[in-house]
């Protein structure tokens, strides 16, 4: 039950940074009060409803009419928590010794080791004269 309980624990504190640590943004284009279109990647599509400005000069006789578009973009984002990015390119020279020394000692730890290895094959053992186990009654069961 602990280690079901753990797991469980494990599986949310890792849903949590992932949460903390990303972020989103989300675009919405909207014609008058109706969302047509929105997006999590890109920007979203136009419906053609837009007011298109005319580059004429306008002469002294000329009214200009500003119409308004009923079109309108909206963008929605999330900002990410950057607390938990590590920054190594300011260390000083203390901290590369540590880390330095850090690395070799974990690295060294895997590393594989030659073993001596004596070899009995040109050894004999000794005769036997006497069963010191039946003289003793000591047997192994």
């Amino acid at each position: 039950m602990k280690q079901v309980f753990n797991q469980i624990m494990a599986v949310l504190m890792a849903f949590v940074v992932l949460c903390t640590t990303m972020s989103f943004t989300v675009n919405m284009h909207y014609c008058g009060d109706t969302l047509v279109d929105y997006s999590l990647t890109n920007h979203t599509k136009s419906c053609g409803m837009e007011v298109k400005q005319d580059k004429k000069i306008p002469s002294a006789c000329d009214t200009m009419v500003n119409a308004k578009s009923c079109c309108s973009d909206k963008t929605l984002s999330a900002k990410a928590q950057d607390d938990l990015k590590p920054v190594f390119h300011s260390l000083d020279l203390k901290q590369q010794f540590l880390a330095v020394t850090f690395l070799y000692s974990y690295v060294s730890i895997f590393s594989l080791e030659t073993l001596d290895t004596t070899s009995f094959t040109a050894y004999s053992p000794p005769t036997l004269i006497r069963d010191i186990q039946t003289l003793d009654q000591v047997f192994i069961i």
